[in-house]
This record gives structure tokens, C-alpha cells and sequence, in this order.
């Protein structure tokens, strides 16, 4: 019998276990000291709501499926039919290749060959490695192509401290603008989180807030990270997700939408993304990749800081 998630790929080192799979080269599981950090699903499940899948090469939504790119239209597939939406990439079901394994170490590698919608070819590279305390992924596109071509992206993990829901937790985001969207996930207008629900760049209880908020504009450290962070205040458990200057976007989704009831509101998303939903439409923040060229990014999730 095969997993829905084809080959599972174990990492580990000390008190830190990671399960990385063959299809979409994304993260299943992640646990340090014996806790989950991420809200995954089971070997014997197929991946849901995107968790823990890559997503390249454009993350989040691209309105009606088109777009042009150095004059020429193109079409690709709609598969969030219910919005019009072509949704998180092209690489998420696919089969990828552990090219590397170690025991706290793999990297998984795909090939996205040129098809209709996308006519360029890209090698996908994405290493996770557990270090001290915390599982880095370090992400690589580089244009295998004769022609430049559009590129963002992303990734969607769901971080947890195991409560039944998020809303005691204490959330600190460093976006300090909040894009705002129609109802079909759309950029509209961007605003200041300040003096709005969304501000959440001082530590407080998430509660009631629905979050399905991309956020830019972030507050970084003196390395040039930007850190979301979780914290239970009832057991003094932390989890926080950090990207470098690559991701200028995060979007987090509290997942109120989620087809699976029982799922929602369990674990935050937190997703980074190099580039704003409807990217390929608009070019903002859009990677132009020329023949040759590679894109590299790296985020991260750490316990207890």
C-alpha cells in the first residue's frame, strides 16, 4: 500500500522530528520535544487546505487563471472553480525526488516542465534541516528556459501548540499594512493595521479576529527576519515562524472556511510568500527570472523563543 502522500521522508535530531513527502515535496508533520508544531495530517491522509504544501510557482490566488507575461496571453487551469481562481501553483500534487537524505537533513527536488498556461521550465529545490531548536527550509527555482519567465514563491504551513483552537492563543505578526480582498480573494487596496483588528504587531489573544489577511510592509530584526509568533499563555508554549528579506508577504488564514469542520480555527496558517495574491496579473513584487537564474529563500519555525 502506498501513502496518499507517496514516500515518507523522516528527518530528525535530538528531540526534533520532521516528516517531508514525495507528493508537492511539502511538510507533514513537525514536532520538537515531543509537541506538534504544526498542524498536519496523518501518513494515511491526503493532504487538505494546502497544509504544508509548496507553492511555485506563484502562491495564493491568480484571478480568472490569465495573465501576460512579455506580450504574450496565457490560460492556465481553474482550480478553485468556485471563485474563478487558479490557486497555489503547479507543483503541489506533483512527484518530487529526495536527491538528498541525511538524518536531520533532506532535500527534495522537481522538475516543472514547460505546459499550457506556463511554457517555462524550472528546477525546484526545497532542503529542510533541523538545527538547534528549529527546522530551516531553504528554497531554490532556477529558469532551466531559453526565456525569461514570471516566478513567486511560497509555502503553507499550520502552526499549533496543540490547543483545540487558536482563539486563547496570543498572536504577534509584524505586518504592519493588511491587503484588502473581494470576495474571491482578490487584492483590492491595502491599509495600515494600526487601530484596525488586524494589528497584532503587540502581542495579543487572536479571539473571534478571522484571519485570511495577506500582510506586508514588516517589521524586521537586526538580521533582516520578520517573526510571527504564538503563545499559550495557559502552558507558557511558543512556536514562532520566521522568513528573511526574500518573503516580503505573509499571509495568515485562521482557517474558518475549511470544507472539514473539525479543522478549523485548530491551527493558524502562516504562509510565506515572496509576492501578494493576483501577482501574475498585476507584476507587483513578481520575480522575473532570466534564462540561467535562480531564485533563493529561506524561512523557518522555531520553539520557545
Amino acid at each position: 500500500m502506498i501513502a496518499p502522500s507517496g514516500e515518507q521522508i523522516e528527518i530528525a535530531i535530538g528531540d526534533q522530528r520532521a516528516v517531508v513527502v514525495e507528493v508537492g515535496g511539502g511538510l507533514r508533520a513537525y514536532s520538537a520535544g515531543g509537541r506538534q508544531l504544526v498542524d498536519g495530517y496523518g501518513a494515511e491522509e491526503m493532504g487538505s487546505s494546502g497544509r504544508g504544501q509548496v507553492l511555485m510557482p506563484w502562491p495564493n490566488r491568480l484571478e480568472d487563471g490569465s495573465y501576460e507575461f512579455d506580450g504574450r496571453r496565457h490560460q492556465l487551469a481553474l482550480n478553485e472553480p468556485e471563485h474563478r481562481n487558479a490557486i497555489h501553483g503547479l507543483v503541489r500534487w506533483a512527484a518530487w525526488t529526495a536527491a538528498a537524505r541525511e538524518p536531520h537533513r533532506a532535500v527534495m527536488e522537481h522538475v516543472l516542465h514547460p505546459q499550457p498556461g506556463y511554457p517555462f521550465s524550472l528546477r525546484l529545490s526545497v532542503e529542510y534541516a533541523l538545527t538547534d531548536g528549529e527546522l530551516r527550509v531553504r528554497t531554490t527555482a532556477t529558469n532551466l528556459g531559453t526565456d525569461p519567465c514570471p516566478f513567486g514563491s511560497g509555502a503553507h504551513p499550520y502552526l499549533t501548540l496543540g490547543t483545540a483552537t487558536i482563539d486563547g492563543l496570543m498572536l504577534r505578526a509584524p505586518g504592519r499594512t493588511v491587503l484588502r480582498s473581494d470576495e474571491r480573494g482578490l487584492p483590492i487596496g491595502a491599509d495600515a493595521v494600526e487601530h484596525t483588528q488586524y494589528d497584532f504587531r503587540t502581542p495579543r489573544p487572536i479571539g473571534a479576529t478571522r484571519l485570511d489577511h495577506a500582510f506586508t510592509d514588516l517589521e524586521r530584526d537586526a538580521q533582516g527576519l520578520a517573526r510571527v509568533e504564538l503563545r499559550d499563555p495557559e502552558h507558557g508554549t511558543q512556536v514562532s515562524l520566521w522568513v528573511d528579506a526574500s518573503y516580503r508577504y505573509l499571509m495568515l488564514f485562521s482557517g474558518d472556511t475549511i470544507a472539514d469542520v473539525r479543522r478549523r480555527r485548530r491551527g493558524l496558517a502562516v504562509e510565506p510568500m515572496t509576492c501578494p495574491p493576483n501577482a501574475f496579473r498585476t507584476g507587483e513584487a513578481l520575480i522575473r527570472l532570466a534564462p540561467g537564474a535562480s531564485f533563493t529563500g529561506t524561512w523557518g519555525i522555531a520553539r520557545g523563543r
